[in-house]
């Protein structure tokens, strides 16, 4: 950072050097509308829970904000970054904005230039909109982007909207200059790996690689793949993660980060034991969470829920009013804390909210 400005990140290196990412949930009154005061608690819970960075306008957020008759996209933005920065400003330290970029070229364009003017370093492009597309013309797209804002790429499962993207996309993908971080999030091993293989084909290691597979969290950020580029042997790892399920139990997901950071400076080649178990139990409480059952119906309720019962925000309400928790999903979402009280961060919370919601 330069001085104070909390604006400043060397994008780039903050992003290699790995972090917590949460996708920021939109905080709603009953009556549909944004509950600034909720919605501010939220983007301090995350800057005080030490997250490296924050992600506006994605699908955690609601794409509906993207909607110009909603008309929610630059104040839900503006809102997220002028918070950050007045909490960041008794503490200065780097912290990167991350504004979720939708639609055609010229809407995506018209996005990045909004989030540029509010102070965001970098956009998360979803391609929900090109999946009938070519690779060819998805990746103009991409290109045209580029030259305006840094990249975020995004490899969405299809489940939620996203489509496969096979080796030969992200090898050209990596072909553009200003990317500086992929999003792999199909939620499947062989997709997962094959943009691990596609940055490397392309000698691209300047990309940072962040794990959006909310199934694999753990996995991800322990597993070293074995790559080669040039002739050269060696691995590459995700460094970090810009989840929905880092949305919540912030504290509890940088405290997990930074012991496999420190684990990783030590060079063990032995992974413990204790955080695949982890692991398998964080993908479990994902489960319930995201509503993997009833093929993520209640994804965005059942994060709302979580944070609802830690006081954090009013309730489980999303522009989509069949948006709901799925039957069962509540009570199984209470269950949470009872039966993976480590990967909690409730105590935390309750401690800090009061502050947070002034």
């Amino acid at each position: 950072m330069e001085g104070s400005d909390t604006r400043y990140v060397n994008v780039r290196a903050h992003l290699q050097s790995g972090h917590v990412i949460p996708a920021h949930p939109l905080a709603l009154t009953p009556r549909r509308e944004m509950d600034e005061r909720h919605q501010r608690a939220l983007t301090r819970y995350y800057v005080a829970a030490g997250a490296g960075g924050m992600a506006v306008g994605v699908h955690t957020t609601g794409f509906p904000i993207h909607d110009a008759k909603i008309g929610l996209y630059r104040p839900v933005l503006e809102l997220a970054a002028e918070t950050a920065d007045a909490t960041l400003a008794a503490s200065p330290r780097p912290f990167v904005r991350v504004a979720g970029l939708i639609g055609d070229t010229a809407q995506a364009l018209r996005e990045a230039q909004t989030a540029l003017a509010l102070g965001y370093h970098c956009g998360l492009l979803s391609l929900g909109a090109w999946r009938d597309a070519t690779d060819a013309a998805i990746l103009a797209h991409c290109q045209r982007v580029a030259e305006v804002i840094p990249l975020f790429g995004f490899y969405l499962q299809p489940a939620v909207g996203g489509r496969r993207l096979g080796y030969r996309f992200w090898r050209e993908f990596a072909e553009i200059a200003n990317v500086v971080a992929i999003k792999v999030a199909p939620f499947d091993r062989y997709a997962t790996l094959d943009v691990v293989r596609a940055l490397a084909d392309a000698g691209r290691d300047d990309i940072a690689l962040y794990t959006g597979n909310d199934d694999a969290i753990v996995p991800d950020l322990v597993t070293d793949v074995p790559v080669t580029s040039g002739g050269r042997a060696y691995t590459r790892h995700f460094v970090g993660g810009l989840l929905g399920q880092w949305a919540v139990w912030t504290r509890s997901a940088v405290q997990m980060l930074d012991e496999i950071k420190a684990w990783r400076t030590i060079g063990s080649d032995a992974v413990p034991r204790a955080w695949l178990t982890r692991g398998a139990a964080l993908t479990m409480a994902n489960a319930v969470i995201f509503d993997a059952a009833n093929n993520y119906t209640g994804c965005l309720p059942g994060i709302l829920d979580i944070l609802r019962a830690q006081g954090l925000v009013r309730g489980t309400w999303t522009f989509d009013t069949h948006e709901q928790l799925s039957p069962g999903q509540a009570e199984m979402l209470a269950r949470l804390p009872v039966l993976y009280p480590s990967l909690t961060d409730d105590a935390y919370v309750a401690e800090h909210r009061d502050d947070w919601l002034r």
